[in-house]
Protein backbone atom coordinates (compact mmCIF):
# COMPACT_ATOMS: atom_id res chain seq x y z
CA UNK A 1 0.00 0.00 0.00
CA UNK A 2 1.11 3.75 -0.63
CA UNK A 3 -0.13 5.63 2.32
CA UNK A 4 0.73 9.19 3.44
CA UNK A 5 1.22 10.74 6.91
CA UNK A 6 0.79 14.28 7.61
CA UNK A 7 3.35 14.88 10.65
CA UNK A 8 3.75 18.31 11.88
CA UNK A 9 7.42 19.39 13.97
CA UNK A 10 5.49 18.74 17.11
CA UNK A 11 5.79 15.09 16.73
CA UNK A 12 8.46 14.85 13.82
CA UNK A 13 10.42 12.57 16.56
CA UNK A 14 7.70 11.35 18.44
CA UNK A 15 7.31 7.72 18.83
CA UNK A 16 3.89 8.29 17.91
CA UNK A 17 3.80 7.90 14.85
CA UNK A 18 8.07 7.65 14.19
CA UNK A 19 7.08 3.91 15.36
CA UNK A 20 4.16 2.97 13.25
CA UNK A 21 6.12 4.49 9.72
CA UNK A 22 8.82 2.66 10.34
CA UNK A 23 6.80 -0.62 11.16
CA UNK A 24 5.04 0.29 8.26
CA UNK A 25 7.86 0.58 5.97
CA UNK A 26 9.44 -2.68 7.34
CA UNK A 27 6.12 -4.50 6.55
CA UNK A 28 6.66 -3.19 2.83
CA UNK A 29 4.30 -0.07 2.26
CA UNK A 30 5.23 2.81 1.12
CA UNK A 31 4.72 5.71 3.28
CA UNK A 32 5.22 9.65 2.62
CA UNK A 33 5.55 11.89 5.06
CA UNK A 34 4.38 15.97 4.52
CA UNK A 35 5.11 18.73 7.41
CA UNK A 36 2.83 20.78 6.56
CA UNK A 37 4.49 23.10 9.56
CA UNK A 38 7.82 23.16 7.65
CA UNK A 39 7.65 23.07 4.23
CA UNK A 40 6.34 23.80 0.82
CA UNK A 41 3.60 21.36 0.13
CA UNK A 42 2.76 20.72 -4.10
CA UNK A 43 -0.88 20.51 -3.34
CA UNK A 44 -1.68 20.12 -6.81
CA UNK A 45 0.51 17.02 -7.06
CA UNK A 46 -0.01 15.74 -3.37
CA UNK A 47 -3.57 15.82 -3.06
CA UNK A 48 -5.16 13.74 -6.65
CA UNK A 49 -7.08 10.99 -6.96
CA UNK A 50 -5.08 7.65 -6.84
CA UNK A 51 -2.03 9.21 -5.22
CA UNK A 52 -2.39 7.09 -1.97
CA UNK A 53 -4.02 4.27 -0.31
CA UNK A 54 -4.96 6.49 2.44
CA UNK A 55 -3.47 9.48 4.54
CA UNK A 56 -3.46 9.62 8.14
CA UNK A 57 -3.49 12.86 10.02
CA UNK A 58 -0.74 13.38 13.50
CA UNK A 59 -0.77 16.81 13.98
CA UNK A 60 -1.16 19.37 16.74
CA UNK A 61 -4.43 20.70 17.49
CA UNK A 62 -5.25 24.15 14.91
CA UNK A 63 -2.32 23.49 12.87
CA UNK A 64 -2.38 23.18 8.52
CA UNK A 65 -2.25 19.58 8.72
CA UNK A 66 -6.05 18.95 8.96
CA UNK A 67 -7.08 21.42 5.71
CA UNK A 68 -4.30 19.49 3.88
CA UNK A 69 -6.58 15.86 5.23
CA UNK A 70 -9.38 17.55 4.02
CA UNK A 71 -8.44 18.77 0.44
CA UNK A 72 -7.07 14.83 0.68
CA UNK A 73 -10.98 13.44 1.31
CA UNK A 74 -12.71 16.60 -1.11
CA UNK A 75 -10.75 14.46 -4.16
CA UNK A 76 -11.99 11.14 -2.32
CA UNK A 77 -8.85 9.83 -1.12
CA UNK A 78 -9.74 7.70 2.68
CA UNK A 79 -8.43 9.43 5.59
CA UNK A 80 -7.31 8.44 8.79
CA UNK A 81 -9.59 9.61 10.81
CA UNK A 82 -12.20 10.34 8.57
CA UNK A 83 -11.59 14.57 8.37
CA UNK A 84 -14.81 15.38 9.29
CA UNK A 85 -14.97 13.33 12.23
CA UNK A 86 -11.30 15.31 13.38
CA UNK A 87 -12.99 18.42 13.08
CA UNK A 88 -15.59 17.41 15.17
CA UNK A 89 -13.65 16.71 18.15
CA UNK A 90 -10.45 19.03 17.43
CA UNK A 91 -13.25 21.79 17.67
CA UNK A 92 -14.39 21.68 21.24
CA UNK A 93 -16.62 23.97 21.03
CA UNK A 94 -18.51 21.48 18.00
CA UNK A 95 -17.66 18.63 20.06
CA UNK A 96 -19.29 19.54 23.16
CA UNK A 97 -22.33 19.81 21.05
CA UNK A 98 -22.10 16.82 19.45
CA UNK A 99 -21.50 14.93 22.24
CA UNK A 100 -24.15 16.26 24.30
CA UNK A 101 -27.08 15.84 21.48
CA UNK A 102 -25.70 12.12 21.28
CA UNK A 103 -26.51 11.54 24.96
CA UNK A 104 -22.77 11.34 26.00
CA UNK A 105 -21.99 12.31 29.65
CA UNK A 106 -20.64 15.65 29.19
CA UNK A 107 -19.91 18.74 31.30
CA UNK A 108 -22.38 21.84 30.31
CA UNK A 109 -20.34 24.04 28.25
CA UNK A 110 -20.35 27.61 27.65
CA UNK A 111 -18.28 29.41 24.67
CA UNK A 112 -16.82 32.81 24.55
CA UNK A 113 -14.80 34.71 21.58
CA UNK A 114 -13.23 37.10 24.38
CA UNK A 115 -12.47 36.35 27.80
CA UNK A 116 -14.46 38.89 29.25
CA UNK A 117 -17.55 37.44 28.32
CA UNK A 118 -16.80 34.92 30.67
CA UNK A 119 -17.96 36.88 32.92
CA UNK A 120 -21.42 36.24 31.91
CA UNK A 121 -21.34 32.59 33.85
CA UNK A 122 -23.84 32.10 36.51
CA UNK A 123 -21.45 32.01 39.55
CA UNK A 124 -23.63 28.85 40.77
CA UNK A 125 -21.39 27.04 38.19
CA UNK A 126 -17.84 27.99 39.52
CA UNK A 127 -15.12 26.63 39.99
CA UNK A 128 -14.87 26.71 36.35
CA UNK A 129 -11.95 24.79 33.85
CA UNK A 130 -11.73 27.17 31.27
CA UNK A 131 -9.14 26.54 28.26
CA UNK A 132 -9.19 27.18 24.34
CA UNK A 133 -11.37 25.51 22.39
CA UNK A 134 -8.44 24.30 19.75
CA UNK A 135 -6.53 23.04 22.91
CA UNK A 136 -4.73 19.42 22.73
CA UNK A 137 -2.61 17.87 25.64
CA UNK A 138 -3.84 20.18 28.67
CA UNK A 139 -2.08 23.23 26.88
CA UNK A 140 -3.64 25.95 29.12
CA UNK A 141 -6.15 24.71 30.84
CA UNK A 142 -6.77 26.45 34.20
CA UNK A 143 -9.14 25.76 37.08
CA UNK A 144 -10.82 28.85 38.25
CA UNK A 145 -12.33 29.15 41.63
CA UNK A 146 -14.04 32.20 41.13
CA UNK A 147 -15.83 35.41 39.25
CA UNK A 148 -12.87 36.83 40.70
CA UNK A 149 -10.53 35.11 40.04
CA UNK A 150 -11.42 34.69 36.14
CA UNK A 151 -11.25 38.42 35.89
CA UNK A 152 -8.16 38.23 36.60
CA UNK A 153 -6.97 35.80 34.01
CA UNK A 154 -8.61 38.31 31.07
CA UNK A 155 -4.66 39.49 29.99
CA UNK A 156 -3.47 35.92 29.94
CA UNK A 157 -6.22 34.48 28.13
CA UNK A 158 -6.56 37.38 25.65
CA UNK A 159 -4.09 35.48 23.38
CA UNK A 160 -6.11 32.10 23.41
CA UNK A 161 -8.61 32.16 20.76
CA UNK A 162 -12.04 30.48 21.02
CA UNK A 163 -12.31 29.77 24.55
CA UNK A 164 -15.21 26.88 26.49
CA UNK A 165 -15.54 26.97 30.26
CA UNK A 166 -17.35 23.89 32.37
CA UNK A 167 -17.88 23.66 36.16
CA UNK A 168 -15.61 21.87 37.75
CA UNK A 169 -16.18 17.95 37.96
CA UNK A 170 -15.10 16.54 41.43
CA UNK A 171 -12.55 13.78 41.26
CA UNK A 172 -9.63 11.87 43.02
CA UNK A 173 -7.04 14.19 40.49
CA UNK A 174 -6.62 11.12 38.83
CA UNK A 175 -7.24 11.45 34.75
CA UNK A 176 -8.45 7.87 32.93
CA UNK A 177 -7.68 7.74 29.46
CA UNK A 178 -9.21 5.24 27.16
CA UNK A 179 -7.38 4.53 24.16
CA UNK A 180 -9.26 2.90 21.08
CA UNK A 181 -7.27 0.76 18.81
CA UNK A 182 -7.70 -2.08 16.10
CA UNK A 183 -11.37 -2.29 17.50
CA UNK A 184 -10.05 -2.89 21.10
CA UNK A 185 -10.18 -0.05 24.11
CA UNK A 186 -7.31 -0.20 26.55
CA UNK A 187 -7.25 1.99 29.74
CA UNK A 188 -4.83 4.07 31.15
CA UNK A 189 -4.69 6.38 34.23
CA UNK A 190 -2.45 9.28 34.58
CA UNK A 191 -2.41 12.84 36.82
CA UNK A 192 -4.54 15.21 35.62
CA UNK A 193 -3.10 18.42 34.36
CA UNK A 194 -5.38 20.61 36.85
CA UNK A 195 -3.54 18.15 39.69
CA UNK A 196 -0.13 17.43 38.28
CA UNK A 197 1.93 17.30 41.61
CA UNK A 198 -0.93 14.20 42.02
CA UNK A 199 1.02 11.29 43.35
CA UNK A 200 -0.17 8.97 40.27
CA UNK A 201 2.39 7.06 38.00
CA UNK A 202 1.12 6.20 34.46
CA UNK A 203 -0.11 2.95 33.78
CA UNK A 204 -2.58 0.65 32.65
CA UNK A 205 -5.83 -0.20 34.33
CA UNK A 206 -8.57 -2.35 34.41
CA UNK A 207 -11.66 -1.10 32.33
CA UNK A 208 -15.12 -0.69 33.82
CA UNK A 209 -17.93 -1.86 31.81
CA UNK A 210 -19.42 1.08 31.91
CA UNK A 211 -16.53 3.42 31.54
CA UNK A 212 -16.00 0.85 27.98
CA UNK A 213 -19.46 1.68 27.11
CA UNK A 214 -18.74 5.05 27.16
CA UNK A 215 -15.54 5.01 25.61
CA UNK A 216 -17.56 2.61 22.59
CA UNK A 217 -20.37 5.32 22.88
CA UNK A 218 -17.74 8.24 22.27
CA UNK A 219 -16.61 6.66 19.25
CA UNK A 220 -19.69 5.81 17.65
CA UNK A 221 -21.02 9.60 18.07
CA UNK A 222 -18.06 11.23 16.36
CA UNK A 223 -17.44 8.56 13.58
CA UNK A 224 -13.95 8.15 15.07
CA UNK A 225 -11.61 4.25 14.60
CA UNK A 226 -8.25 5.73 16.04
CA UNK A 227 -9.01 7.40 19.23
CA UNK A 228 -8.72 8.60 22.65
CA UNK A 229 -11.32 9.74 25.56
CA UNK A 230 -10.27 11.31 28.85
CA UNK A 231 -12.66 10.40 31.81
CA UNK A 232 -12.83 11.76 35.53
CA UNK A 233 -14.68 9.72 38.01
CA UNK A 234 -17.02 11.96 39.37
CA UNK A 235 -19.54 12.00 42.21
CA UNK A 236 -22.32 11.09 39.79
CA UNK A 237 -20.51 8.95 37.41
CA UNK A 238 -17.83 8.62 34.68
CA UNK A 239 -17.74 12.17 32.87
CA UNK A 240 -16.07 12.90 29.62
CA UNK A 241 -14.09 15.58 29.36
CA UNK A 242 -12.08 15.42 25.97
CA UNK A 243 -12.20 13.26 23.04
CA UNK A 244 -8.84 12.96 20.47
CA UNK A 245 -8.32 11.91 17.45
CA UNK A 246 -5.11 10.23 16.67
CA UNK A 247 -3.63 10.14 20.48
CA UNK A 248 -0.44 8.96 22.22
CA UNK A 249 -1.83 5.37 22.75
CA UNK A 250 0.38 5.34 25.88
CA UNK A 251 0.96 2.52 27.65
CA UNK A 252 -1.10 0.22 25.10
CA UNK A 253 1.04 -2.96 24.62
CA UNK A 254 3.12 -2.59 21.29
CA UNK A 255 0.77 0.82 20.23
CA UNK A 256 3.26 0.71 16.82
CA UNK A 257 2.27 -2.71 15.64
CA UNK A 258 -1.33 -2.19 16.78
CA UNK A 259 -2.00 1.32 15.07
CA UNK A 260 -0.04 0.00 12.05
CA UNK A 261 -2.39 -2.85 11.18
CA UNK A 262 -5.45 -0.53 12.16
CA UNK A 263 -4.39 2.28 10.09
CA UNK A 264 -3.71 -0.88 6.89
CA UNK A 265 -7.24 -2.33 7.73
CA UNK A 266 -9.41 1.48 7.63
CA UNK A 267 -6.94 2.13 4.27
CA UNK A 268 -8.52 -1.25 2.93
CA UNK A 269 -11.77 -0.78 4.36
CA UNK A 270 -11.78 2.44 1.64
CA UNK A 271 -13.32 5.86 1.79
CA UNK A 272 -16.77 4.75 2.85
CA UNK A 273 -15.48 2.64 6.11
CA UNK A 274 -15.28 5.45 9.10
CA UNK A 275 -18.37 7.61 8.55
CA UNK A 276 -18.09 11.12 9.90
CA UNK A 277 -19.76 13.92 11.44
CA UNK A 278 -20.88 17.14 10.33
CA UNK A 279 -22.62 20.82 12.15
CA UNK A 280 -25.59 19.58 10.88
CA UNK A 281 -25.18 15.99 11.16
CA UNK A 282 -24.95 12.97 13.20
CA UNK A 283 -23.38 9.29 12.25
CA UNK A 284 -25.00 6.60 12.87
CA UNK A 285 -24.00 3.75 15.43
CA UNK A 286 -21.30 1.23 14.20
CA UNK A 287 -22.34 -2.02 13.51
CA UNK A 288 -19.35 -3.72 15.55
CA UNK A 289 -19.00 -2.00 18.66
CA UNK A 290 -15.01 -1.36 20.04
CA UNK A 291 -14.36 -4.67 22.37
CA UNK A 292 -12.37 -4.30 25.54
CA UNK A 293 -9.21 -5.78 25.69
CA UNK A 294 -7.19 -8.13 27.62
CA UNK A 295 -7.39 -6.92 31.38
CA UNK A 296 -4.74 -5.97 33.24
CA UNK A 297 -4.64 -7.44 36.91
CA UNK A 298 -5.69 -4.60 39.40
CA UNK A 299 -3.05 -4.75 42.16
CA UNK A 300 -3.49 -4.62 45.92
CA UNK A 301 -5.32 -1.66 47.14
CA UNK A 302 -5.82 -0.67 43.86
CA UNK A 303 -9.29 -1.56 43.24
CA UNK A 304 -11.20 1.11 41.10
Amino acid sequence: MRLCFLVEEHYRYDGMPVEVIRRLTAWGHRVDVLRPGSSLVNVSEAVRAGSHDAWVLKTVSGGPGLTLLEAAAAVGLTTVNDARSIRGVRDKVLAAAIGRARGLPMPRTYAAARPESLAEVPEAEFPLVVKPADGSSGRAVRLVSSPDRLAGLWPELAGEGMLIAQPYVANSGVDLKVYCVGGELYATERSSPLHPDGPVRERRVPLSAEVARIAADAGAAFGLDLYGVDVLLGPDGPVIVDVNDFPSFRQVPDAAARVGRAVLELARRGAGGAGGVGPAAMVPARPVPPRVAEQVPARAGEGR
